[in-house]
């Protein structure tokens, strides 16, 4: 059995396209994380995810079918991706299709593996059948040594597949030196909202999990390009080309201190353009990834900003309740930039009033200007969509803003507002206890939302007003203390 490794070993799964490397990795991560589909060369980015294959656990990555092509085409590219993924990987998974037998392509790629034996397992996949039983024995050909029968898709092998994996992983264990163990982050205690002493906004304790960013947009609005400027390395493929990214693909990363976690994800276009397979799963893909963060960029092409495709993924965002800034991408192309970022943000304040606030930031992928302000952005709506209110402050600020502009009476009886909480936040929601929630119109709810926001500084983050018809549970303890 494998002794623990500090940190997960990293394990790349490579081959030509469409040998079931993305099959493969889904079945060891246990989720539909990467595309799958009949259409050669899906998979374009390495992506990463946490594997688990009997008491084994590592970082696997899915990457690009190696082709011979031009370095500077697109399959180009995609191989210098795969070739890196072999070179940082400490294991190496060379997958062969057994029912096809060995192809030229294969043959090529086994020479580039042979530099790396020490640390490739040879893999003949699609072994269900005679004929796959046949391929197998070819393999033998490559001289990567024996190969592990399996059958991605039907979990075929998967003994095998452990037992050479453990023989690599007992071989890093003994190889690695023991490393420091970090001091924990111990967070801070937290205010009760109903504590009588709580100031009046309570910040959030310190994180201590990495910040989740999903970069979204329409295509070729430069997510890739954003993403490999913030990491400082060509992690993700680019190109002229629109529609390169496929899958969401996430990355770790750390600003000022701080742990992110990257989520770059595939453009979106209208649903009415949308006709392909592959397009709809990567759209799939890139709403996930929405649903899953706690923060999302929306980046728009400056010299087309606020297209309707804009407006429908920040409305989608804002329906999420995720935190929201919106990046103007390719500033640097952009003539009159102090009239032309005034017009943008008016734009945004009447075309999207259900964030009014949120931080519009002008940056260029391409040459890294701005990039930082965008995280300053990012880590100011983080903080305040974690934000708390004390529900005395609440309760103040709802007093004088019935006095101001009383709710409406309706069918002759007045509706009476009694008390307010913070029911949550992550975004923040708050529930009005009212004599009759049903009546209370709709436009009388806005104004308790824009008032929130300007009293508390509540910019850029969706709010929710919840109304809700009962008594207030403080009055006991309100008329406890007085006994006491």
């Amino acid at each position: 059995m494998a002794t623990a490794l500090h940190a997960p070993p990293v394990v790349a799964i490579v081959g030509r396209p469409n040998v079931g490397k993305s099959t493969l990795f889904n079945r060891l991560v246990g989720k539909r994380l990467a595309l799958v589909d009949d259409t050669p060369g899906v998979t374009r980015d390495r992506r990463e995810g946490d594997a688990k294959l009997g008491d084994l656990t590592f970082t696997l990555v899915d990457t690009a079918g190696l082709e011979d092509a031009d370095a500077s085409s697109l399959e180009g590219r995609m191989r210098a991706q795969t070739e890196r993924a072999i070179d940082e990987a400490d294991v190496c998974l060379f997958i062969i299709d057994a029912r096809a037998g060995i192809t030229p392509t294969d043959a090529e790629f086994a020479n580039l593996m042979r530099r790396h034996g020490d640390k490739t397992v040879l893999v003949a996949n699609k072994v269900e059948g005679r004929k796959g039983m046949d391929g197998l024995y070819e393999t033998y050909e490559l001289g990567l040594g024996e190969p592990v029968a399996i059958s991605a898709e039907h979990g075929e092998g998967m003994a095998d597949l452990f037992q050479a994996l453990d023989e690599h992983f007992t071989r890093l264990a003994e190889d690695a030196a023991s490393a420091p163990q970090a001091a924990p982050v111990l967070a801070e205690p937290e205010w009760d909202a109903d504590d009588e002493d709580a100031p009046d906004i309570i910040e959030a304790a310190p994180r201590t999990h990495p910040l989740q960013v999903a970069i979204v947009g329409r295509p070729n609005a430069g997510k890739s390009t954003l993403v490999n400027r913030l990491l400082g390395d060509d992690r993700l493929l680019t190109g002229p080309e629109a529609g390169i990214t496929r899958d969401t693909i996430s990355v770790d990363w750390v600003f000022q201190d701080r742990p992110f976690k990257l989520f770059d994800t595939a453009g979106m276009r209208r649903k009415a353009k949308v006709q392909e397979k592959l397009e709809k799963l990567s759209v799939a893909d890139a709403l996930h990834a929405i649903q899953f963060a706690e923060c999302v960029v929306i980046l728009m092409d400056a010299e087309h900003p606020f297209e309707k495709q804009d407006l429908q993924i920040a409305d989608l965002v804002a329906r999420e309740g995720r935190a929201l800034v919106f990046g103007l991408n390719k500033w640097d192309v952009v003539k009159n930039k102090g009239s032309f970022l005034k017009e943008c943000e008016e734009e945004l304040a009447r075309l999207l009033p259900q964030v009014r606030g949120a931080p519009l930031v002008p940056l260029s992928g391409l040459t890294g200007k701005g990039t930082e302000a965008l995280m300053q952005a990012v880590l100011k709506m983080d903080d305040v969509w974690n934000r708390r209110i004390s529900t005395a402050a609440l309760n103040r600020w709802l007093t004088a803003a019935l006095q101001q502009h009383p709710p409406p009476a309706v069918a002759g009886r007045r509706l009476k507002l009694r008390y307010m909480t913070q029911a949550k936040a992550r975004p923040p929601t708050f529930a009005v206890f009212c004599s009759r929630p049903d009546a209370l119109p709709g436009s009388y709810t806005r104004y308790l939302v824009n008032g929130l926001r300007d009293t508390f500084d509540l910019p850029g983050v969706p709010l929710r007003v919840l109304m809700r018809k009962g008594s207030n549970p403080y009055e006991a303890k309100a008329k406890k203390r007085k006994i006491n």
